[in-house]
């Protein structure tokens, strides 16, 4: 009789192993966005992403600085100082579901404009 409770036990305690750890997989992800493209064009690239709320996005220092990252109405998501430096970064994590417009203060003329799109 204790060795069926010991089985029982120890197919239930499986059982629980297993759902948490497909619980606990749903992790944040994090998008890189190039500040200048690799072919030296005034972009980001992407242009555009679509991340999930909770989610990141990593802006990296490319080609052709000075760089930053401006939102259109949300100053915490806003990074107004210049990034010189190749490889220099910083990240942002959205929170909230929506459609948000950036833009390179320096390149903003010269079309350089981005979106993050959270679902």
């Amino acid at each position: 009789m204790s060795s069926i409770l010991r089985s029982i036990a120890a197919t239930c305690f499986a059982f629980l192993l297993v759902l948490s750890l497909g619980v606990s997989s749903a992790q944040a992800n994090t998008v890189e966005v190039k500040l200048g493209t690799d072919g030296g064009m005034l972009a980001f690239e992407p242009s555009t992403v679509n991340i999930s709320a909770g989610d990141t996005v990593k802006f990296v220092n490319n080609k052709l600085a000075p760089h930053n990252a401006v939102f259109d109405g949300h100053e915490e998501l806003s990074h107004a100082d210049l990034a010189f430096a190749p490889g220099e970064s910083w990240e942002k994590t959205f929170s909230t579901a929506g459609t948000y417009d950036f833009y390179c203060e320096p390149h903003r003329g010269a079309g350089m404009v981005g979106k993050v799109v959270v679902n």
